[in-house]
């Protein structure tokens, strides 16, 4: 059974000139892939006529359904309804039950509708009216050629009501769809050409109704398989078992499955074996602590941080010997590992991390450049260092960081790691 295909068409100059996000395609796209329909492509188009126009025909030439959203709202440059009467060879009628939708939220306001409002009310003849409930535009559902065009407002959680509500349920009656299951495998510490390499063979062989996507992103690369079939369970079967090979095959890159992050994760891993952790931090400014405290239940396992930026912080409440910072600077392998050490003993916890480096753009040196960051990892047993380069701009240089000393944990707790 193939998919069903479906377009988005996202209406409005505020999306093209950056002044809102477009986060309603996103939303839409989960929505629909539980459903068995399957986004092909999305557009953004201007409040103008032709456009919007030429948007309709080349989707509706490509996709089985077609959605609309913006451009509903009730002034002069929200043009959407009047394109679509016209574009259907229909004309703007009356629609009471959406005019008492209206007049019942001006109500419970403590205000009068006005006649820009009660146009509001005017629908195509030849459209289905979608009723929304929280706002004073209408959504549409249009049929031709075998084609289902539906028209909704901008509006975030307008647009979310309608489709929970109505839209979705009335898809999955109006098409047979197909199954559509997702397993998604999280891995860091690999860049996307090497993990391409490493599961080529494993790819290749693949059953054809299993689908691979990478997705990289700052942390690492998420692997998404996708299933398509009649059998719900049974792909959950076949996904698996292709889950599991390729978890022997790069068992240390993955550190969870489905949309866990990274600092999740280690959460769990602390909370399960009743371990507890601090971090001193230098160059990331807190970001470390504030990832894992993102998690809820992570007062279980995080203690404390003592954010070092200064040297005299360093010295005085971090205990780094002068001397050291003298011999060797902050960015040192000897600087982290006394700050790691120390962070752990001052704050009483199992596990203390560290970091320091020069994030930029400014402060670098030819031996220490823009992008030296050293972190460290103690525990009772052991102290592990790492160096990183990662000459980008200052955020990304933070960000990295922050991820790659999370993922120095995870390594730590989880597999041998050469000290």
């Amino acid at each position: 059974m193939e998919a069903v295909k479906a377009e988005i068409i996202t209406i409005g100059d505020e999306i093209l000139y950056g002044q809102i996000v477009d986060t309603n395609s996103a939303w839409m796209g989960t929505e629909l892939t539980k459903i068995g329909i399957k986004v092909k492509q999305v557009s953004s188009v201007s409040d103008s006529a032709d456009h919007i126009v030429a948007a309709l025909n080349d989707a509706q030439a490509r996709a089985d359904i077609i959605f609309i959203t913006g451009g509903l709202g009730p002034t002069k440059d929200d043009l959407t309804k009047h394109v679509l009467a016209s574009y259907f060879g229909t004309k703007l009628v009356l629609h009471e039950p959406s005019l008492a939708d209206v007049a019942a939220i001006f109500k419970a306001r403590g205000k009068e509708v006005t006649e820009l409002n009660r146009q509001q009310a005017f629908l195509p003849e030849s459209c289905t009216p979608i009723r929304n409930i929280l706002g004073t535009a209408p959504g549409m559902w249009f049929e031709q050629k075998g084609k289902v065009f539906v028209s909704m407002p901008g509006v975030p959680f307008e647009m979310k009501r309608m489709m929970t509500d109505i839209v979705l349920p009335k898809l999955k009656k109006y098409y047979k769809t197909p199954e559509i299951v997702h397993k998604v495998v999280q891995t860091t510490g690999i860049p996307e050409s090497i993990l391409a390499e490493k599961i080529e063979t494993w790819e290749d062989n693949l059953p054809q109704h299993l689908k691979l996507a990478y997705l990289p992103h700052l942390g690492g690369v998420r692997l998404r398989l996708t299933g398509m079939g009649d059998d719900a369970a049974q792909l959950e079967q076949d996904l698996q078992a292709q889950v599991a090979q390729l978890t022997h095959i790069i068992p240390d890159n993955i550190f969870a499955y489905g949309e866990t992050k990274i600092e999740e994760a280690i959460g769990n891993i602390l909370k399960e074996r009743g371990l507890t952790i601090a971090t001193a931090e230098s160059c990331t400014g807190g970001l470390v602590a504030h990832k894992l405290t993102s998690i809820a239940g992570s007062s279980a396992y995080f203690m404390g941080s003592v954010l070092a930026y200064h040297n005299q912080v360093k010295i005085q409440q971090l205990q780094v010997k002068p001397e050291t910072l003298e011999a060797y600077g902050a960015v040192s392998e000897q600087t982290v590992r006394e700050m790691a050490e120390n962070v752990r003993q001052l704050l009483g916890t199992d596990i203390g991390i560290a970091t320091s480096g020069i994030a930029g753009p400014g402060g670098g040196t030819p031996e220490k450049p823009v992008g030296t960051i050293w972190m460290a990892y103690a525990d009772k047993d052991r102290t592990v260092t790492k160096l990183i380069n990662y000459n980008k701009n200052r955020q990304l240089n933070i960000e990295y960081t922050a991820l790659t000393v999370l993922n120095l944990v995870r390594q730590c707790l989880t597999s041998t790691v050469e000290e």
